[in-house]
């Protein structure tokens, strides 16, 4: 297990460093000047010349890199061009912000997803299974945005009984769990942003336990005496890292955030901070964001494949 677990690590390093040459080199292939946001209209040619040396967009783009590269190896991200903050700062507070969100999210899309899924892949053709199975699709099938807009509809502006977005009058700095007035502002992005990865994780689980109740060791239990629940317990134990490969995938898409929803509900988590980078082509934040979300991901498979090495002994000896 020791000499899997090292393989893998050493595999993640090659993988960080082509995450970080993408991440750098993609913002530079958008329309527009960075510096639009910090120069007045009638920039002089010198003046122009003096600010792009100053924040080194003068230099080629692979000196760039290298240079930006060994910054964020120490923990510098740069600044903001828009706000002139540490991008360090910007990024990692709005990652906390979405944490927030995933920390409730994911164990809501993961228990809800796979009890469904689990509940189909039992009684495949039955009425169980086609009811899930449709709900999966629509889950699937909704545009996150337009079902946040939906909800704000129906629970902020018909029932006023949930706030529309933002986190609260106290803001992020003071927001609390332990309050009712803090915690409310959670429920309606929370929902939204986990409603695909219900559906997702639903139909892979419905898949992978249909698929492991048609192998011949499950006749070879019920043969042996085994009752059903004890046959389920070993069904749902052999489709397990098949599922938990597809959870680890969407937790790294809950924890990277959804731009669409994090605007609806003006929660200020990173695909907030992406969109306002986006709008104002700040290149520095733009690469600290997506840097670090791309990280996240690969983490987050890194662990995934570990658990499934021990869940299944067969994976660390291939």
């Amino acid at each position: 297990m020791l000499g899997y677990v090292i393989r893998r690590v050493l595999f993640a390093i090659p993988i960080a460093l082509g995450v970080s040459v993408v991440c750098f080199s993609l913002v530079y292939l958008a329309p527009g000047d960075p510096l639009q946001t910090v120069l007045p209209p009638d920039a002089t040619a010198e003046t122009i010349a003096i600010v792009k040396h100053a924040y080194g967009f003068d230099r080629p783009i692979p000196v760039q890199y290298a240079i930006w590269l060994w910054h964020v190896l120490h923990g510098d991200f740069g600044r903001s061009i828009a706000s002139q903050r540490a991008v360090t700062l910007e990024v990692f507070g709005a990652l906390g912000n979405t944490a927030m969100l995933a920390l409730f999210a994911a164990p809501l899309s993961f228990i809800v997803g796979y009890g469904m899924g689990a509940l189909a892949g039992c009684f495949p053709g039955r009425a169980t299974d086609r009811i899930v199975t449709g709900a999966a699709v629509i889950g699937v099938s909704l545009p996150n945005y337009w079902l946040g807009l939906v909800l704000v509809i129906i629970f902020a502006v018909e029932l006023m009984v949930l706030p529309a977005s933002g986190m609260g009058q106290s803001g992020s700095a003071a927001f609390t769990l332990w309050h009712w007035s803090d915690a409310k502002f959670l429920v309606l992005p929370v929902t939204t942003l986990a409603m695909i990865p219900i559906g997702i994780i639903a139909r892979t689980t419905r898949a992978a336990v249909a698929e492991v109740r048609s192998q011949d060791f499950v006749t070879t239990l019920r043969a042996m005496g085994l009752g059903e629940g004890a046959v389920i317990r070993h069904v749902l134990k052999n489709a397990s890292p098949q599922v938990l490969a597809v959870m680890g995938l969407q937790f790294g898409y809950l924890m990277g955030g959804s731009i669409l929803v994090e605007t609806v509900f003006t929660w200020p988590g990173s695909g907030f901070l992406l969109f306002k980078a986006i709008i104002n082509r700040d290149i520095p934040v733009l690469q600290g964001t997506i840097l670090a979300l791309s990280l996240i991901f690969v983490a987050t498979n890194l662990i995934v494949d570990l658990l499934q090495a021990v869940l299944d002994p067969r994976i660390r000896r291939a």
